[in-house]
């Protein structure tokens, strides 16, 4: 206990660590700082991040079926389920988002529960990377979306222009609603 309380007491604070350097994975920067995942997103520089209200679930989720395949992740304590391919049209039903299609990604996602979208466009593993990441009312992520790259690992520039024209219009619509 003494060890940890030394190790967090030699350690820059969390937005000056992420100041210095973005890269690393959100869920381990959170345990290490004992703090939520969007905890660590809100700390990143304002050009790496933009948050919105989750009650723009369903918009962003059909705008990001016009991107073709992406890369769709759920990261647990346990497990961090990667699968790639087009993002099919969800509807709402017995309480849940269904997305069902012709591709490898599909299932039941509580929507009601998501309180806060983020758009994150940082350094990951030492190269640019962008997700829009959805996160529960306790700050922990439910899944993210990744931008895909191409054969030479570079963004895919379709999906960057997507992307970003996306968090524009979210964030656009969020200050609409301040």
């Amino acid at each position: 206990m003494m060890v940890e309380a030394r190790e967090m007491q030699k350690r820059p604070p969390l937005a000056a660590r992420l100041a210095l350097n973005a890269d690393g994975i959100l869920e381990q920067i959170a345990r290490e700082y004992a703090v939520s995942t969007l905890e660590v997103v809100r700390n990143l520089l304002p050009d790496h991040r933009a948050v919105v209200d989750g009650m723009l679930f369903a918009d962003i989720m059909q705008d990001v079926t016009t991107w073709g395949d992406i890369l769709f992740i759920v990261h647990t304590p346990d497990i961090v389920l990667e699968c790639a391919g087009p993002l099919p049209p969800g509807t709402f039903g017995r309480g849940y988002y269904n997305v069902h299609g012709d591709s490898p990604i599909g299932g039941h996602i509580r929507a009601e529960n998501c309180a806060a979208i983020a758009f994150v466009s940082r350094p990951f593993m030492g190269r640019a990377s962008r997700s829009i990441q959805f996160f529960n009312g306790a700050g922990e992520a439910m899944f993210k979306i990744f931008v895909r790259r191409d054969e030479a690992r570079e963004l895919v520039p379709a999906q960057v222009a997507k992307f970003d024209a996306l968090r524009e219009r979210c964030c656009g619509l969020a200050r609409g609603h301040d």
